[in-house]
């Protein structure tokens, strides 16, 4: 089983995940934060484009179901003498790894990597295409403080899938380069949220008008709908600069300052994947203030994480 979509969720499979975060998250918060789960299974995290919480905390989910796990390093691996993915990926799958977790600059590379291995390949970030595992992260996030949320219904609990019904979310800023914009879209609005873009038009994806969302370029006339703001890193190494007229006018725009956080309704949230370029997308009261959940949302990658590698590995997870 492989997880390199939001569409390769079913609504067991969610569910099950939901259940299994729970339950790691007590794991979690043990004085020895170990268990047996994945015993004897080997976990290797492939990354051919910089990461750091992504991969930290994969790494630690796997050593905290007592998983042993293999780092593949750009820089020192077969790929300078010229070794392709696939042979690198068929490697591994030779060495007998149960997990590949794999991030590259390339959309469709998940997918792809699952036909060369047995393994379960899981997306951690494939181009500007998807990123389940932290959408999944932002779902569980939101499920958790949903009765904060004043919006929030919930007799959608006993549902499959509409755990964030009547939730307005406005996901703001670089939208065209994020992956994590796909797949929370594809994710929020399964779970029953409306969701809107916010951003300038040359950073908006050229087929969003498809997409299952209400589009705007004017920040200051909706965030004050919006029960959830989620900011967008504003991703510099990706952007080119005919993209917008200058950084400082992407600030006056569509960053969230402090007059904006006063525009919010009082139970709004804001969330981000990290990391954060201070001053650009939030600013550091933003960041850091009350509404802000986004070390919560840090806090939930590794219990998060285990429970997508249980999942996927069709294990049976005890309670004790």
């Amino acid at each position: 089983m492989n997880l390199t979509s939001i569409d390769d969720l079913t609504p067991s499979l969610f569910q099950e995940i939901i259940s299994l975060s729970d339950r790691f998250i007590e794991v979690s918060s043990r004085p020895i934060p170990k268990v047996p789960v994945l015993r004897g299974k080997t976990l290797a995290t492939v990354f051919y484009e910089n990461s750091t919480r992504t991969r930290l905390s994969f790494e630690a989910a796997a050593k905290r179901l007592s998983c042993d796990t293999l780092t593949f390093n750009l820089t020192t691996s077969s790929t300078s003498k010229g070794e392709s993915l696939q042979d690198t990926i068929q490697t591994l799958d030779a060495m007998g790894i149960d997990f590949l977790v794999i991030r590259h600059p390339l959309a469709g590379v998940a997918r792809l990597a699952s036909g060369w291995t047995n393994a379960s390949v899981i997306n951690a970030g494939d181009g500007c295409d998807e990123h389940p595992t932290q959408a999944l992260i932002d779902c569980i996030t939101l499920i958790q403080i949903s009765n904060q949320l004043s919006d929030y219904d919930p007799d959608c609990q006993g549902s499959d899938w509409p755990y964030l019904k009547n939730l307005h979310i406005g996901i703001v800023g670089d939208i065209v380069h994020s992956r994590v914009a796909r797949s929370n879209v594809r994710a929020f609005t399964r779970l029953g949220a409306k969701v809107t873009l916010v951003g300038p038009p040359t950073l908006l994806p050229s087929d969003a008008s498809s997409w299952p969302v209400d589009i705007t370029y004017d920040l200051d006339e909706v965030i004050s709908q919006f029960d959830v703001v989620y900011a967008l890193r504003f991703q510099k190494e990706r952007i080119v600069q005919s993209l917008i007229p200058s950084l400082d006018e992407y600030i006056r725009y569509w960053g969230i300052s402090s007059d904006r956080l006063d525009a919010m309704k009082p139970h709004c949230k804001i969330m981000h994947p990290g990391p954060i370029n201070r001053g650009v997308e939030l600013s550091s009261q933003a960041a850091d203030c009350e509404k802000s959940v986004i070390l919560r949302q840090v806090n939930n990658s590794v219990p998060v994480r285990m429970a997508v590698l249980a999942a996927l590995s069709g294990v049976y997870v005890h309670d004790d």
